[in-house]
């Protein structure tokens, strides 16, 4: 049987070894955010309009900082944000949906990075860039910063 790849999204499923409200501090703390993530101004307030701060990347035009508001949330369940370069903003408008499930001891952590355009070869090649980076680096990052969070 052959999955056939949604070109649309990105989707991650990582177990983490640690409770949901754990993650949930990770995910919604900016200072926390900031070392697994991006610098930020986030608020875990519905409606919220925020800033990722990255490095500019130029195969793909990418400003290096990126507009968001908080969408939807529900404690240490789920967090929602919109996703969007803010130098240009109608070009790759996508979103973000982290959903937290506890699992035994632990947490298993979805991801979903959604509304790439499929015909558009500059969002797909965004769109690889960031499968690699939530994958390898994001997640790994968090995972390193739990384990030294109390």
């Amino acid at each position: 049987m052959t999955t056939h790849e949604d070109l649309t999204r990105i989707e991650v499923d990582q177990y983490f070894p640690h409770t949901p409200s754990k993650l949930w501090r990770a995910l919604t703390t900016p200072e926390l955010m900031a070392q697994w993530l991006m610098p930020n101004d986030f608020e875990p307030v519905v409606g919220h309009r925020f800033t990722f701060w990255a490095r500019p990347v130029a195969q793909t035009g990418f400003s290096g900082r990126i507009t968001c508001e908080v969408l939807d949330l529900l404690p240490q369940k789920m967090l929602r944000i919109s996703w969007a370069d803010a130098q240009q903003p109608d070009w790759m408008a996508t979103t973000v949906t982290w959903t937290l499930q506890p699992e035994g001891k632990g947490t298993r952590l979805f991801l979903e990075h959604a509304g790439f355009d499929p015909d558009d070869p500059t969002q797909q090649l965004a769109r690889k860039f960031m499968n690699g980076g939530w994958r390898s680096h994001v997640l790994r990052r968090m995972s390193e910063l739990l384990q030294h969070l109390h």
